[in-house]
């Protein structure tokens, strides 16, 4: 139980990852406030969760909306007293932003990415971080992907929307780790659970004459064990990186790429 009594927030809460890292999160023993944009799917989270015994709550909260996550921290706070963990899983759809040259790319499409993961990560975590300091203690962290690290085709500025937000979890470390706060991120491999593999394939589908299957063999080809992650591989990396058990660990990305983006 890494994380017993802890109180996390989650952001993106109805995604795989976010619901992935959710449950993950409660079966070692957490205590969780469960947030995303459209309330639906957070619900069906969080009821997972309630059902296998553990505690969470289900909040329609957009993470580009600054009253509105200033407004639902404070009703954790006013609940569980405090928050320990602040979880950004925000995604945005990749169909309007994938599969598009980049000399063919108009500016807004190519700025979306950027402007909207870096301010919802910026967003979440500054306003955490403010309920963190008083009580010198807390971990912040958000989820990349491969695209921040090395050059990919035809994926707009989603790849430099995952190196910013790298970035930033560097810089929020240098100022918040002297308060207590860790900040850290985890850079997973495409996981077949999710949607983010078949989105990147389906532009390609046609140029590149693969199948999905051959899509996925493909993708699993350039990662060292021969195949891609699961998000139960994910999330227990998040579970540990959330505990005191990772004391050590701030300003920094995990690689969990499986080999495919070598350190």
């Amino acid at each position: 139980m890494m994380v017993e009594h802890k109180v996390a927030v989650i952001y993106g809460a109805g995604g795989a990852i976010g619901g992935a890292v959710a449950r993950a999160l409660a079966r070692d023993g957490a205590k969780l406030f469960l947030t995303g944009r459209y309330l639906a799917p957070v619900e069906v989270v969080a009821k997972d969760v309630v059902a296998a015994g553990a505690s969470a709550d289900a909040a329609e909260v957009d993470a580009l909306d600054e009253q509105a996550v200033d407004e639902h921290l404070q009703s954790v706070i006013d609940t569980a007293g405090r928050v320990d963990i602040s979880f950004n899983a925000v995604g945005i759809p990749d169909r309007d932003i994938l599969g598009v040259p980049l000399v063919e790319l108009d500016v807004e499409q190519f700025s979306l990415p950027i402007t909207a993961y870096t301010t919802s990560y910026f967003l979440t975590a500054r306003l955490a971080a403010r309920h963190m300091i008083p009580k010198r203690s807390g971990v912040i962290m958000t989820v990349t992907a491969l695209h921040s690290r090395t050059g990919i085709p035809v994926v707009g500025g989603y790849g430099p929307a995952q190196a910013a937000k790298e970035a930033l979890t560097r810089n929020l470390s240098a100022e918040l780790a002297p308060h207590g706060i860790r900040v850290v991120g985890l850079r997973p491999q495409g996981m077949p659970e999710t949607r983010t593999i078949r989105n990147a394939f389906e532009p390609r589908a046609k140029a590149s004459g693969m199948t999905w299957e051959q899509w996925q063999e493909f993708l699993a080809s350039r990662t060292h064990p021969r195949r891609l992650m699961t998000l139960e591989e994910m999330a227990n990396v998040a579970v540990f990186m959330a505990s005191d058990k990772a004391s050590g660990m701030t300003g920094t990305t995990v690689n969990l790429t499986m080999g495919s983006l070598d350190d």
